[in-house]
């Protein structure tokens, strides 16, 4: 039944999408990819608003029914709440006929399943899509990287400009059309070459070249590597719709931490908590793992929950993690969620790495705040369901009022995680 309420919906709000872009002269930006997507969203949003009149959503709606939301300007109600679906059907027939002051629309589009990607034809067609990485996710539902990356790539048969993260997006298909797909990274066969990178004391420095030429040089206030390629992203596609020089920069030091997305909080004892809690995959793990050992400090802690959505790889990809984990660059590790505690903590352990099961994360908070020393490095990554490493950091934030700064804060998920 829910399916099918489902289906009718997207039926008649992908309908109103098509005649809104009939209607009014806007372009539409999508982000796809299995690490990075809501941050490269941002960024982009970000950048394209010194210039540009642009609607997005500061969250996560990437699925058939929610996207169409934010070209309206709505949030998701309940899918049981008939009467506010009738309210948003009936205030975007207004819309569609009255006013929409808007240059472009960013949106993300995401998959759990095979299909879903494609799925979005029914309404969209994107002037440009960035793709911003291909790696292991929902593998329950996927039996190779190769099948993710057809889903991911899938993007290629409804829009006219592709970036491509070269860096993350190692497999792809043979069917794709090269003509309009353009790589932006660090490795060789980038277009858009990302150079000279060099740690400032706020962040990084870099060049950005296109063919070999510079066409960018930017500072900017991040705490990994790897937020550079949002960035770079965001550049690139301000650069395409001829926005200047001086807004990109402008745009650019807008750009900061997002919630549970490599957001730099203040922690207990004059520490430094590195709060990459939205979700986990095995790269996006490794990654946050490598910005932890980079920073000099006498203590380096992680907070490693487990990786949803992993399926029959899961016990491998959490051992993977537990052997990467290195004891002479982290002092200590704490586990959450089953086949962290099983698989990921005895391989870490194997490895002569000091690790703490702990029993859910809010155990795993409680363990921590005595074991903190000065100027500690605190790393926290974990999926979602049945983890929510974000709740550990709580008894180890400095400021309680950065509580609100955690994902997954409002009422709504605060009775889940409760339940």
């Amino acid at each position: 039944m829910k399916s099918i309420f489902k289906n009718i919906l997207a039926s008649i709000l992908g309908w109103q999408v098509r005649r809104l872009r009939k209607n009014y002269d806007f372009k539409i930006i999508g982000v796809v990819g299995s690490i990075g997507k809501t941050s490269t969203k941002l960024a982009i949003a970000k950048v394209l608003e010194s210039e540009k009149r642009v609607r997005y959503q500061e969250g996560n709606y990437n699925d058939i029914i929610s996207v169409p939301l934010i070209f309206f300007g709505h949030t998701m109600p309940s899918i049981w709440n008939v009467f506010s679906w009738i309210k948003i059907i009936f205030q975007n027939e207004i819309q569609i006929y009255y006013d929409f002051p808007f240059d472009f629309v960013i949106v993300e589009l995401g998959t759990d399943t095979p299909n879903q990607i494609n799925q979005f034809r029914k309404y969209l067609f994107l002037d440009i899509a960035v793709v911003t990485a291909v790696a292991l996710e929902h593998m329950e539902f996927f039996d190779s990287l190769k099948d993710v990356s057809e889903e991911e790539w899938s993007v290629n048969y409804f829009s006219d400009i592709i970036f491509a993260n070269k860096d993350l997006c190692s497999v792809a298909p043979e069917n794709i059309d090269h003509k309009k797909v353009f790589f932006y990274g660090k490795d060789f066969g980038s277009i858009f070459k990302i150079e000279n990178i060099s740690k400032i004391k706020e962040g990084f420095s870099f060049d950005i070249l296109k063919t070999d030429k510079k066409i960018m040089d930017l500072s900017v206030s991040v705490i990994s590597e790897v937020q550079l390629y949002s960035i770079v992203a965001a550049v690139i596609v301000a650069k395409t719709i001829n926005i200047s020089d001086q807004k990109i920069k402008e745009g650019v030091k807008k750009i900061a931490g997002f919630a549970g997305r490599m957001q730099k909080l203040k922690g207990i004892k004059n520490s430094l908590i590195i709060d990459d809690t939205y979700n986990a995959s095995p790269s996006a793990v490794k990654m946050a793992i490598d910005t932890l050992k980079s920073y000099p400090t006498l203590q380096r802690v992680a907070i490693l929950g487990m990786m949803n959505e992993l399926g029959d790889i899961s016990k491998e990809e959490h051992r993977k993690i537990g052997q990467y984990c290195d004891p002479k660059s982290l002092d200590l590790i704490v586990t959450i969620g089953q086949d962290a505690n099983t698989f990921l903590a005895s391989a870490a352990i194997e490895n002569n790495c000091n690790v703490y099961k702990a029993k859910n994360s809010i155990d795993a908070g409680e363990f921590l705040k005595d074991k903190i020393k000065e100027k500690a490095v605190i790393l926290a990554k974990g999926s979602q369901n049945g983890v929510f490493a974000e709740e550990a950091l709580k008894p180890l934030l400095a400021n309680p009022t950065d509580i609100s700064k955690l994902v997954r804060q409002d009422l709504a998920w605060m009775k889940k995680k409760q339940s």
